[in-house]
């Protein structure tokens, strides 16, 4: 440091132009005319010229990963059965009904596994079969709340489920 640098005073809102060096002192006038006097240590050169040859690296914002646990967006299980299986015109009424049953039972006890929070179960709109046993499945469990996703309670094709 020599006379006529400009110097910046650490953890304090300071600055100015050195007017003289005192051993380990050294005085400044700031920009009011202002004198003061602070150890060599506690100052900084003000010289944004030193800065020129650091080359700046521009890094890429880190993603926020986000759980299965705290996902806002609920697993669907959509039970149409041409969604379960390759033909499903191989297969009668009943054996439909119950793999559509295994296929809830299978993906509740998933949900409750990975502590997963919410399930949206899509049945369909129709005579209304599915969405019985659906009802009746989730009837019989414990530790979830279920409701139609619809806001209008008749005629919706898909149950929303919280696990507690």
């Amino acid at each position: 440091m020599k006379i006529g640098d400009k110097v910046s005073v650490v953890d304090e809102d300071l600055s100015g132009v050195i007017t003289s060096v005192n051993g380990n002192i050294v005085v400044f006038k700031d920009e009011y005319g202002f004198t003061y006097q602070h150890p060599k240590e506690k100052l900084v050169p003000k010289n944004a010229s030193i800065y020129d040859n650091i080359k700046v690296v521009q890094k890429a914002e880190p993603r926020k990963v986000t759980s299965k646990k705290h996902d806002k967006n609920p697993l669907v299980l959509d039970l149409h059965f041409h969604n379960l299986v390759k033909n499903p015109n191989d297969y009668d009424g009943f054996e439909r009904l119950f793999m559509q049953k295994e296929k809830l039972v299978q993906t509740i006890s998933f949900c409750r596994k990975n502590h997963l929070k919410r399930l949206e179960i899509v049945h369909g709109i129709g005579d209304g079969v599915l969405q019985k046993l659906v009802w009746d499945v989730l009837e019989s469990q414990t530790g979830l709340d279920f409701y139609n996703k619809e806001i209008l309670h008749h005629q919706s094709g898909a149950v929303m489920v919280e696990f507690h």
